[in-house]
């Protein structure tokens, strides 16, 4: 790796994709491109790109197909994502339509025909290293488990693992230690449960937002886990569906 982002250019114009491939490379960046959805998802996994350049592919609906694929898997699931929409006299042939515009989940929405040079500016934006991460403390008395979790949150731009524990003891020295934006935590562990520990973290003002991580989520838990003052509750078996969603929101809230 050269260290330099990656763009991924997605559009079935040639014209298109030449001259975003001759704007990127001269500004520092590196590029990849496909024309179809499957090239679209193959240079996904392959390359995992800083940010996609979403622009017009047929047949008319793989756009936003593509765009929600990329929202609901991880490790792609908080990857920018610039839509480049046909031009006004096509897009009733190759647009998007107006329910899939409805659902749009992108950083920013442009339509053709556009200067390459143009959305520079907005590229540098969304690729903004200075942007705070969210900082996670993994609590988890299984080793597999923590792995697990760092493993899927290392993939996300915006957030960084600082710090682990294996028991809810530990836990709270640890979140006095580093002071963290969100504590993912295991409900039944040694010493310390995740419940008591939960309610100790949740007594002091501005703490961080607790999430608990179980491997049932029956009623009981849920009503344990609100009681200790948790944000949310994880079933362990949908973690990493899961897990990327919540703790975002969970973040967002004041």
């Amino acid at each position: 790796m050269d260290g330099k982002p990656t763009i991924l250019v997605v559009d079935n114009e040639s014209a298109f994709r030449a001259s975003f491939a001759e704007t990127l490379l001269a500004n520092g960046y590196n590029m990849r491109s496909a024309s179809t959805l499957a090239d679209a998802q193959e240079a996904l996994y392959a390359d995992l790109p800083d940010l996609v350049i979403l622009g017009t592919i047929a047949p008319r609906g793989d756009a936003y197909t593509l765009q929600q694929w990329i929202r609901r898997t991880v490790p792609f699931s908080a990857m920018p994502i610039i839509v480049i929409d046909a031009p006004a006299e096509k897009q009733l042939l190759s647009g998007w339509r107006r329910d899939e515009g409805l659902r749009l989940q992108a950083e920013d929405y442009l339509v053709k025909p556009v200067d390459p040079e143009a959305v520079l500016p907005r590229i540098a934006k969304f690729l903004d290293t200075t942007t705070r991460k969210v900082t996670v403390l993994v609590v988890d008395d299984h080793a597999l488990v923590r792995d697990g979790i760092c493993a899927v949150l290392s993939l996300q731009r915006d957030m960084q693992v600082v710090g682990q524990a294996d028991n809810g003891r530990e836990a709270l020295d640890k979140v006095k230690e580093l002071s963290p934006d969100i504590v993912l935590m295991d409900i039944r562990m040694p010493e310390m449960n995740g419940l008591d520990a939960a309610r100790e973290i949740c007594r002091e003002p501005d703490h961080a937002k607790v999430l608990m991580l179980t491997q049932y989520d029956d009623e009981e838990n849920v009503v344990a886990s609100h009681e200790a003052g948790a944000w949310g509750l994880i079933p362990k078996k949908s973690v990493s569906g899961q897990l990327v969603g919540a703790i975002r929101s969970a973040a967002q809230v004041a």
